[in-house]
């Protein structure tokens, strides 16, 4: 940072590239963060669909099966019981909320990677265009994290065709 004569320490101005460089920075890292709470709160809600959907498919499975064994009487009830469990499997294999869950679990580890790597670099008193790149290669590997494939932290961003 740079001081003035009189006194307190002065942020870089917007249109030095420095400031520039750490504002973009900044603002990676804000968006990081965002993305990592959005990322953790999706993990929930997918979680939360996988069981609202499983745990009675299964229950009812049981019951359908155990109902349409004790009488004949049971066994229209017991062929209901087994046509909503068959729809609740149904619905969790249709929504996928594992793979969901998974994924946005993946992309929450990698938005934190990219605010580590933002933090890190705000710590430095001088950025540098290549500081900036880093980080944004960072988040070209958050954003890929949703597509399911498992991407180590330190890999290249993915190629975009047409460069």
């Amino acid at each position: 940072m740079a001081t003035s004569a009189a006194g307190p320490p002065v942020s870089p101005s917007w249109n030095e590239p420095s400031g520039r460089l750490r504002a973009e920075v900044e603002r990676l890292c804000d968006e990081a963060l965002r993305q990592k709470d959005l990322a953790h709160r999706r993990a929930d809600f997918w979680t939360k669909v996988d069981i609202a959907l499983g745990f009675p498919a299964a229950l009812l499975a049981g019951v359908s099966g155990a109902a349409g064994l004790a009488s004949v009487d049971a066994r229209i009830p017991a062929a209901l019981v087994a046509l909503t469990a068959a729809g609740c499997a149904a619905g969790a294999g249709f929504l996928r909320g594992d793979n969901r869950r998974v994924a946005n679990k993946r992309a929450r580890q990698a938005w934190a990677s990219v605010e580590a790597k933002a933090r890190m670099k705000l710590a430095k008193e001088q950025l540098d265009p290549e500081d900036l790149g880093e980080v944004l290669e960072r988040r070209q590997i958050a954003l890929a994290a949703y597509e399911g494939d498992d991407v180590p932290p330190d890999a290249p961003p993915p190629a975009v065709p047409g460069r």
